[in-house]
């Protein structure tokens, strides 16, 4: 992973990795916009959740690029990937989404990497961290949830039925959906960066939006935490509307790896967007470490 500062990656050949409904690693570079950054001999990805996409990461990246070498790219769901290229079928749970990251490993050629996390793509990390646990040394996971709905003896944070009516409010109108969710969702006053996340949520298709969300907040990951192995750092502001502190504590018991969490003293299910400093500054250290 040698070379320039900054590379645009495309057309690189490799193997694919994503299973046989998936693209070709080479192909897959081009389609979610893989970019490598920065300098070092330590290589840490950075993959975002749902409603942003890479750019949510720029005000993070300059504490990083110094010391690593930073991959960064697009979730297939993305509003920056063309959305010809989203399968419905394919996409309809987490598992094509974990394809895609480790295609993307494959074809760069890397072999051991610190990945850090936004929300969905936490669980994405944890997923391909159990596929594949020679690639990871750390997974450093911000605002994680393994299951956003309540249960008997686990609090998520939301009942089905408050889940129901989100998803109404997105199908009835999406633009006032994004209008009241995105402040919610940022938590924090920092009107920069409610305007930043609506931008990227509004750049989705809303029907994949949609999907996607549906597709989250149905998913229950909690029987796999177990079976990881890889250091994970829990990384969780102090009021999260998404993801309650004890979803926190929840994955400190669960996940099979030696795991810390780290409390930030801040409100929001975005940092890297509302307070980045705060963030990398955490996520430095938790690489150090």
């Amino acid at each position: 992973m040698g070379g320039s500062s900054k590379t645009v990656v495309g057309g690189v050949s490799g193997s694919g990795g994503g299973g046989g409904a998936g693209p070709s690693g080479g192909k897959l570079l081009e389609i979610l916009n893989v970019r490598v950054v920065g300098s070092g001999d330590r290589i840490v990805v950075f993959s975002h959740g749902f409603g942003t996409d890479q750019s949510a990461w720029n005000r993070v990246l300059p504490y990083f690029q110094r010391d690593y070498r930073v991959v960064l790219y697009d979730l297939i769901c993305a509003g920056s990937v063309n959305p010809d290229h989203f399968d419905f079928g394919r996409y309809k749970g987490l598992d094509a989404y974990v394809d895609d990251l480790l295609a993307i490993l494959d074809a760069l050629r890397i072999d051991r990497c610190f990945f850090v996390g936004h929300s969905v793509s936490a669980m994405i990390g944890v997923h391909a961290a159990i596929r594949r646990p020679d690639l990871f040394l750390k997974l450093v996971l911000i605002g994680a949830s393994p299951r956003f709905l309540n249960d008997r003896d686990y609090h998520g944070g939301f009942e089905r039925g408050e889940i129901e009516r989100v998803f109404a409010a997105m199908e009835a109108n999406y633009k006032a959906w994004v209008m009241g969710f995105a402040p919610l969702a940022v938590g924090a006053d920092v009107p920069a960066a409610v305007r930043e996340f609506s931008r990227t949520l509004f750049n989705m298709r809303p029907d994949i939006s949609l999907f996607v969300c549906r597709t989250v907040f149905n998913s229950d990951l909690r029987p796999v935490l177990g079976h990881v192995r890889t250091p994970c750092v829990i990384v969780q502001t102090a009021k999260d509307v998404s993801v309650p502190l004890s979803v926190a504590a929840y994955l400190k018991d669960h996940l099979g790896g030696r795991t810390t969490v780290e409390l930030l003293p801040i409100e929001g299910h975005l940092p890297h967007l509302s307070a980045p400093a705060i963030l990398a500054q955490v996520i430095r250290r938790s690489l150090a470490r």
